[in-house]
């Protein structure tokens, strides 16, 4: 939802229309696919790459499968890191702290296609001067996420976060979304992310069989291949610490919402 509404904003500044002056006209706008996305994203997706060919933005979309790759090596080898719930064998509640997936999986990946696809660097190239942290990343955080925001360790880039420095929150972009481009924006995160409210995973049950199937996978796999490592406790993505299949209507009642002209919407996540 706020990564669309920095694209759209970029595209409408194509044509003159300067309302936001935190978001220039970019010069690529790139999304990454982790292959375990929402049914409604691939449809934002095709509206924002329109939006840019419409408007001679570059659009590219970059395939990072956080989905296989676990699938494959949780438990066996290295991992990025996830933000899991977990249960000791007492019964004691934790979480694990280290949210490394947004930085492996979407950050560095961009970074690395800037660095070789665009600006045509080649492995172990040094940087030429005119390149170190002259090149501005802007990533679609709103003001409720401010707390993630962070610095870039990369030399050749600039964290940016206009959203934050426009005060804008979800409802914010949702509404920019609608009102301006029509669009009926829900978040991205995905399938698998931690930080779903139950509701998400009732809602993903009733209306995407399919998607539901993939997130039952995934959690089960976490039960069956618990690493034997310093992380001991069992981990889950329902922060109720249950697998997803054995989530109650009571679990669920959790939906996140903001206020839309009066009504309270669902915000996807």
């Amino acid at each position: 939802m706020q990564s669309t509404a920095l694209a759209l904003i970029s595209c409408e500044q194509v044509e003159g229309k300067i309302a936001y002056p935190e978001v220039p006209r970019y010069d690529a706008i790139i999304y990454c696919d982790l292959g375990i996305e929402p049914a409604w994203v691939p449809e934002q997706v095709k509206f924002i790459e329109a939006a840019c060919r419409s408007s001679g933005i570059p659009f590219y979309i970059l395939r990072s499968d956080l989905y296989r790759d676990y699938m494959k090596n949780f438990g066996v080898s290295r991992v990025s890191g996830m933000p899991f719930w977990t249960l000791d064998e007492e019964g004691k509640e934790g979480c694990i702290n280290r949210r490394a997936c947004t930085v492996d999986y979407k950050i560095v990946m961009i970074q690395k296609f800037v660095r070789y696809e665009l600006l045509g660097y080649r492995p172990y190239q040094h940087l030429r001067p005119e390149d170190v942290g002259t090149h501005e990343l802007h990533i679609g955080f709103s003001k409720e996420e401010s707390k993630r925001s962070f610095p870039s360790k990369n030399r050749m880039f600039k964290n940016c976060y206009p959203l934050i420095d426009m005060g804008w929150e979800r409802k914010e972009c949702y509404r920019y979304n609608l009102e301006e481009w029509g669009l009926d924006s829900k978040a991205s995160a995905c399938l698998i992310c931690p930080y779903h409210k139950n509701f998400f995973f009732q809602y993903i049950q009733r209306n995407f069989p399919s998607d539901y199937a993939s997130v039952v996978d995934f959690d089960e796999m976490l039960a069956r291949r618990q690493p034997g490592s310093a992380l001991r406790n069992r981990v889950f993505l329902s922060r109720s610490r249950k697998r997803i299949c054995e989530l109650t209507s009571c679990d669920c009642n959790d939906a996140q919402t903001f206020e839309y002209r009066g009504r309270q919407l669902w915000n996807g996540f």
